[in-house]
Formats: C-alpha cells, structure tokens, sequence
C-alpha cells in the first residue's frame, strides 16, 4: 500500500510498480505473506522449490523486514493467478531480489500446496532507552539512517501496546509523562504488529515513555488488567494451566502488570490460547516483584486439558483519588504517577473522564462535574468506557484540573444519559440490580434526588434490560426525604426469587438546574444554570452557541433553538456541547470567560424579544 508511513517504506511501495518486483500478501502485516513477484505487469506465486532461504534473506531485506523466521509451502494458501516460471538463485546478500540470478525451472509444474509463504522477523527499528532494561524507556525508531524519538498526542496506549508487541516485551505496564524530548508523531490503532504500520506524521509532539511487562502478558481481557495469562518461552508465548497457577503467583503478576489484588482467577476463564503451554508449574510467594524472580517446578503431569488454560482478573490499580470532598467519592481528580499524587485536569470529554474515574473507585455514576478547581494537570482524554483512567489518552499540556462527585452506593447503567438506567446498588464491592417489587416511588425519588437529577419520570421492571450479575437482596423502604439511599431503611425481601425482566429501570427527569431570565417567559432570556448553591451565567465561544442553545431549550421542554442573541455581557464560565446531550450538565465545561447568552426556544410566548 501506498499510505505506509515511513519515508523507506514509501521508496519500497512505488519501487513495487516496476517491472519484477516482489511483495508478502495474505500476511498478518508488512512482514508476512505468500511471496508474488511481478510478471508482465501481473502478480504471480512462487513455488516452495524455486525459493530457498538465501532468495528469503533478499526478499526480507528488500521489504525493509527482519531475517527469515519461517518459510514454507501453503504458508499463507494458494494465489489465485499463474506461478513465476524462474527458479531464484540469491547468494543472500544481494539488496534487491531483482539483483538475483535465475534459472529457468527443471520442472514446470508447482503442485497445490507449494506456493511459497514467508514470515520475515520485524525490523529491529524501534528500542526503548533510559529506562534500565530492552522493555523500559522513551521510544525511539531508526528512521532515515539516524534514530529518532517518537512521540504522539493521542492513542498513547494504543501506541505503547504495539511498541511491546514489536520488542516482544509483553503487556504495556505503564505509560509515565515527562518525557522532554519532541518526536514525529505515530498514530496506532493497537492492532498492528510493528510501529510501521501505524501511520505517521512530521508534526512534532511530546515524546513517548513506555514501559512494558517483558515476559508475561494478559490477553484477550476487557482491559490491561485482566486476560489469559501468557509467559515468554523461547521467544514465543505459551499459556499456562490452571493446575500450575495460584494465588500467590497471581499476586506477582498482577504486581508486575502494575494492577491490584487478584480478583478472580480461573481455568478457561478468557479462552484458549493457539500457540503451546508452558511446561513448568511456578511456585511464587506472593512477594516477589517479577514472575520470572519466582521458582518453578517441573509439571507432574505434561498435559493440559481444553479449558484449563488460566485466565485472571486483576484489580484496578489504587492509583486515582479523589480530594478535598468530603469523601473517597467525590473532590479533585489526582492520580499517583511517578512517585507522586498529580493533578489529572481535561479541556474535552470531561464527563467521560468523570465516568472512568468513578468506575474505577467503584463510585457509582457521576452525579457532576464541577467548575472552579484552579489548579492545572496533565491532560487526559477518555472514551467513557475505559476500566481505568490510565488506559486514557494523555497529553502533556496542562489543562485545568476536575472536580468530580459520584454517586457512591447507587447507579443508573445502560441508560440514554445520566438520569435514566437499570438501578443497581453497591454490595459487598460488587453491583446488584434491584428487583422492581423492592424499588418504588419514594425509593425512585431519593435516588433521582442522590444523583442530582429532577422527578422520577418512568419506573418499571425491564425498563432497561436485565442485569448480568446479583441481584440485591433488600427491600427499600425509603420515606422519599432522605438525601442517600443508604440513609433508607431496609428489610430483607419476602421472596428471594426476581424473576427475569424483573430489574427495575428508573427514568429521572432532568434537573431543574437551568433557567432563562429576563425574557418575558420561560422559554426566552440570558442562560443561568444553579451551580453550588448560587444561579450563574453561562457563555460559550461563538462557534459553540448555537448546539448550546439547542440542549438548553430540550432541557427545558421549550421545542427548538431560534435564535442565540448577543448582548449579555456578563463574564461566565464557559460552555461547550455538541447539540445532542440532553441536559447541559452533560456538555463540557470551559474555564475561559465568556460573554452570556440570550436564548430563544420555539415553544412559550416570545414576542417580547
């Protein structure tokens, strides 16, 4: 392909267009496939006796790969077209497989099944330095005959991922800040074998710090903390089986992944692995930093049985706080990086990093961000469905710091916004759904209430599926004035049985937290929204007025925005949203003074403006 990214590879991918050119397809990337060379301006397959390990060499070289690892034929299947009629005969030191001499074939007949496929090794162009070993340290790729610092502005763990991936150095373990040094930018999907294939650019941004896991890695999980245990063995990965894996060896790993405590752990538990199993039983205290620091013992028995192969889940790490609150839930975002609490602050996507931030610390939903926090942090940038903050993008400018309230001990999950979902409570560290003839009216008002949003609006079981885990044993009986549903009284349920369908979903009505002054209705006037006990105005920049004008007039059942008018000159906290939210407390929040704004919805007498 023409859109490779780095400058070698562009001079290899147009030299593909001349006559008797060479290329690897059907591969799993640059390095890998069924060779074809160029034969009156078509493709053809070459047979397995026409190509021998010295032809391999060339081929590997001239496409910029590593050496041969594996060649062979059938490799990567049949091509569809005709078969190269030259046998190859490379001395294996030649630059360009064109530079070859060749032979016409002995015989001109390729049976099916010997088209020949290659793996080349990836190019040893990429290493980690400064950091103490092969798998630590700032990333840098040879490039151009010199080697030159990587660096990105997003997809930080995307491109960490593929760096280990390339170095053969296991899971991406951390991705610390504060690498001073500025490189060409690398842009990674996290699918990609080799920093090669992901595309490039020549901006310059903040170099990359990555350190990697180096012989053991989790795969196939939901996160960095949790998958089927693999171990580095003759450079190749191998599972390992339940029978030789406990406790106590997975609290080393999860040390080494720089996770929590070992969560569960279980034979089968994300899949069987493809390649072998490893053949050693490990016999860890529990205290040891690296899993390769643990003794280990020939297994008494060399087989495997399908579905043994161990899978574990890890704890998020306690490396995100929240302070000056009042509590573990709810103040300033820190987290601990490099021996130190930071400050974590984000210009976008504030609410998603709020989502990540109380899922990790078990803290429910977000009730609110809040403005006013002065200091500034590192910038991160989350999805909102991370497990943990630290697999979020980060960037280096400094951004201003977040203040974020959860919930603590309820939720609302699978729901359109922050008001409406599937209620579930916190129980015993884990999450029970609620079973609709436990929940009822003055239950619903104080959970609305908790989670700061307006009247309850829809209760019913269903509403918003079913949930996959326990359901909670207590009926509520809330008086509907309590301010958390932990304050309500409890009794335990009549029926221990909540038959499916039975969840209870809550819709609540959005707050009533916005309002327009001064416009003769109200559905007209300058945009106040209550925030910490006080009315405040609220501005946006101009490109950003008219969506903001459209989710205040949804919020408060006003039809459409017509018009966003200027003249409110007072200074107010800015505002940012992308016209599809349902409440304003959902859009990001600013810290630039801007001017207010005067909103005209469609619905309410507005003949006065």
């Amino acid at each position: 392909s023409l859109t490779v990214s780095s400058t070698k590879l562009i001079e290899c991918s147009t030299k593909s267009f001349s006559p008797e050119s060479v290329r690897l397809v059907g591969g799993a990337g640059l390095c890998s496939g069924r060779v074809e060379v160029k034969s009156n301006q078509s493709w053809a397959s070459v047979c397995e006796a026409d190509f021998d390990r010295q032809d391999a060499e060339v081929v590997c070289r001239d496409l910029g790969c590593g050496a041969p690892a594996a060649l062979q034929g059938g490799l990567y299947g049949e091509g569809k077209g005709q078969t190269w009629d030259k046998e190859f005969q490379c001395k294996g030191n030649e630059s360009l497989l064109l530079d070859c001499d060749t032979s016409d074939r002995e015989n001109n007949t390729c049976l099916p099944g010997n088209a020949v496929g290659l793996t080349c090794s990836e190019p040893d162009d990429v290493r980690l330095v400064g950091g103490g070993s092969r798998c630590a340290g700032g990333v840098e790729r040879y490039d151009q005959g010199e080697w030159r610092t990587v660096g990105t502005l997003s997809d930080v763990k995307d491109i960490a991922a593929v760096v280990c991936r390339q170095l053969g150095c296991g899971s991406t373990v951390s991705v610390p800040p504060g690498n001073p040094a500025r490189g060409f930018e690398a842009s990674c999907s996290g699918s990609e074998s080799s920093l090669r294939e992901c595309p490039r650019s020549y901006d310059r941004s903040p170099g990359l710090t990555v350190i990697c896991s180096e012989s053991v890695r989790l795969v196939d999980g939901a996160g960095l903390c949790s998958g089927r245990v693999e171990v580095k063995s003759d450079q190749s990965w191998a599972s390992v089986c339940e029978a030789d894996f406990d406790r106590q060896d997975a609290e080393v790993v999860c040390g080494e992944l720089g996770c929590g405590a070992p969560a569960a752990l279980q034979g089968g538990l994300y899949g069987e692995g493809e390649g072998q199993t490893w053949d050693k039983e490990f016999q860890c205290k529990g205290k040891e930093s690296l899993l390769l620091d643990c003794d280990t013992s020939d297994r008494e028995n060399n087989i495997c049985l399908p579905g043994n192969a161990v899978g574990l889940t890890c704890s998020e790490p306690d490396d995100v706080r929240l302070v000056g609150g009042g509590s573990r839930c709810a103040g300033v975002v820190e987290r601990y990086d490099q021996g130190e609490w930071r400050t974590v602050g984000s210009d976008w996507n504030q609410r998603d990093v709020a989502a990540v931030v109380c899922r990790q610390l078990g803290c429910g939903s977000t009730v609110s961000v809040l403005p006013g926090n002065t200091t500034r942090g590192f910038g991160v940038s989350c999805s909102g469905s991370e497990s943990s903050l630290r697999e979020c993008s980060r960037s280096y400018d400094l951004s201003p710091g977040l203040t974020v309230i959860c919930s603590e001990s309820v939720r609302l999950v699978d729901g359109a916004g922050l008001c409406s979902g599937r209620v579930e409570v916190k129980s015993d560290q884990s999450w029970a759904s609620v079973c609709e003839a436990d929940f009822d009216r003055q239950d619903a008002e104080v959970v609305c209430g908790e989670l700061g949003c307006g009247a309850p609006a829809a209760l019913q079981g269903g509403l918003y599926g079913g949930g996959e885990g326990q359901t909670s044993d207590k009926e509520f009986q809330c008086k509907g004035k309590e301010s958390l549903l932990l304050d309500c009284d409890t009794s335990d349920r009549e029926n221990n049985t909540c038959l499916p369908g039975n969840a209870v979903g809550l819709t609540c009505s959005e707050p009533d937290d916005v309002r327009l002054v001064g416009g003769g209705s109200r559905c007209a006037g300058g945009v106040e929204r209550y925030d910490q006990g006080e009315w405040r105005t609220v501005g946006s920049g101009d490109w950003a007025r008219t969506r903001v004008a459209a989710v205040v007039c949804r919020q408060l059942g006003c039809g459409s925005a017509v018009s966003v008018l200027p003249g409110n000159t007072t200074g107010a906290h800015g505002l940012v949203c992308d016209g599809t939210e349902s409440a304003l407390r959902e859009c990001v929040i600013t810290f630039d003074r801007h001017s207010g704004l005067t909103v005209i919805c469609s619905s309410g007498d507005n003949n006065i403006l």
